[in-house]
């Protein structure tokens, strides 16, 4: 009998984690195909290359992709490093990833249907922490929240690096401004779908249903405030940034989370006790996570 009360209290969570995504996020299931066209370009592979060149993956690396979408990040990695797990809101995208990594025969890569606010990942679990896109999607009490979870899930001196949107709406600020007015014109020369793109985003800023890009300065206090250090924060030519930090070392730590040194590999018994309650440990806040379309 209890048996059959896990199993229904499991459906349940279930159903209510995906009600959150269908009802409080855009509906990345139905962007795949427009999320990997994007992935594609060139932008997002310049800003690829400077998150590998910036996180500095090695072979007896973990990393954790936070927002994988179909995988820009997810399986440059793969090749680099011991394992990456590929989280996402999107069961879809999770499903797309799946796909090209297995038809890259890329065993080392698992795909995780969860919330960056609320990592079904153990503890000390990470060597790296990568982002693309992801979270400018939440308010900006979702960020610290997941910043939080990134220093969990990260070993003691583990790595961070984020790029995202990175400017507000804030006409006294310079680059703001100009981030905004380059928008605006880039997409009312597309004429009427850009105008009425553009429509839509008013509409959607006045109903408090607009992104929430926060802009380095913000960047750079929340990052601190979490408790990483060695904090940089590079805003780029166009709309994006680049944050990157270190989780503290284990003497700056109240209580060790890892007997583990940063970037060592864990023996074979204890690497298999923590995926196996990784892979087994349920997602109990799967809201929106990421985006690879900027809008």
């Amino acid at each position: 009998m209890r048996g059959l009360y896990s199993s229904r209290y499991l459906a349940l969570r279930s159903a209510l984690d995906d009600h959150r995504i269908s009802s409080s996020a855009k509906n990345w299931d139905e962007r795949v195909g427009a999320a990997e066209l994007v992935a594609r370009g060139a932008g997002f592979r310049a800003l690829r290359a400077q998150i590998l060149e910036l996180a500095a993956p090695q072979p007896q690396h973990v990393v954790v992709d936070i927002g994988s979408g179909t995988g820009l990040l997810a399986l440059a990695f793969a090749p680099r490093c011991r394992r990456v797990w590929a989280i996402d809101s999107s069961r879809a995208m999770g499903e797309y990833l799946a796909v090209k990594a297995a038809s890259g025969g890329l065993r080392n890569l698992e795909t995780v249907h969860a919330s960056a606010e609320n990592l079904p990942l153990v503890d000390a679990l990470a060597d790296i922490v990568v982002s693309n896109y992801c979270m400018h999607e939440l308010p900006h009490d979702g960020k610290r929240r997941a910043l939080e979870e990134f220093k969990r899930v990260l070993k003691p001196g583990g790595r961070l690096v984020i790029g995202d949107m990175m400017f507000t709406l804030n006409p006294l600020h310079v680059r703001d401004r100009t981030v905004v007015r380059d928008k605006l014109r880039a997409i009312a020369a597309r004429g009427l779908p850009g105008i009425w793109r553009v429509a839509k985003n008013a509409a959607r800023l006045a109903a408090g249903r607009w992104e929430s890009p926060a802009d380095a300065d913000w960047w750079r206090g929340a990052l601190a405030e979490a408790g990483f250090v060695g904090v940089e924060v590079e805003p780029l030519p166009h709309e994006g940034g680049l944050a990157s930090a270190y989780a503290p070392p284990l003497g700056d730590q109240g209580s060790a989370s890892s007997e583990e040194a940063p970037g060592t590999v864990p023996n074979e018994l204890s690497r298999a006790s923590a995926e196996g309650r990784c892979l087994t440990y349920a997602s109990r806040n799967a809201v929106v996570t990421r985006s690879t379309i900027p809008s």
